[in-house]
């Protein structure tokens, strides 16, 4: 194998047949009287070699697109539908501590506003959101556990006097929870 360049390596039958080819029509091109010129069209080997390069090159990059598309497609997918879970958890609960009364953003809530105010959000999550989206935050009670975790709750306030009350009376406003 000949090395013509440290990076691309060319085979020496390559290199024979590319400077047969461009020596062919370069005979023919000659004058019957002149002995000591040649004319190379080595423009339009060239342009054929480029040609040829190009059709090998294309269906190689869009592989290499595909690829690169594949291996970012699912991680993309991950951040997408996190963030519009968390956004679902964030606009369900601030609509749940205006839409029950005496719950204040930013106060710490106590046991029966706590649950009353994930149960406002289970009902307005599940009348609201898409039911793709409910399924990614993990159905109702997935959706309960997040606000729960958000929510500021006195230190008495746990999952068994808070979240199962919430989450009970969430899912008594909304109906049976969807199949997954």
């Amino acid at each position: 194998m000949s090395r013509n360049h440290p990076r691309f390596p060319i085979p020496s039958g390559l290199a024979a047949l590319i400077l047969a080819a461009a020596l062919a029509p370069a005979t023919a091109l000659a004058a019957p009287g002149d002995v000591g010129t040649v004319a190379l069209p080595w423009g339009d080997a060239l342009a054929a070699a480029a040609q040829g390069l190009g059709a090998a090159l294309v269906p190689l990059a869009a592989g290499a697109a595909t690829a690169a598309l594949a291996r970012v497609a699912g991680p993309l997918r991950f951040l997408v539908t996190s963030t519009l879970v968390e956004r679902l958890v964030r606009n369900a609960g601030d609509y749940a501590l205006n839409a029950v009364s005496g719950a204040v953003k930013g106060r710490t809530l106590n046991v029966p506003l706590g649950s009353a105010v994930i149960a406002a959000a289970v009902q307005r999550a599940a009348d609201q959101a898409p039911a793709w989206l409910l399924r990614e935050a993990g159905g109702l009670d997935g959706l309960a556990e997040k606000v729960f975790r958000s929510l500021p709750l006195e230190a008495a306030a746990d999952a068994g006097n808070t979240l199962r009350p919430g989450l009970a009376a969430g899912r008594a406003r909304t109906g049976p929870a969807p199949a997954a």
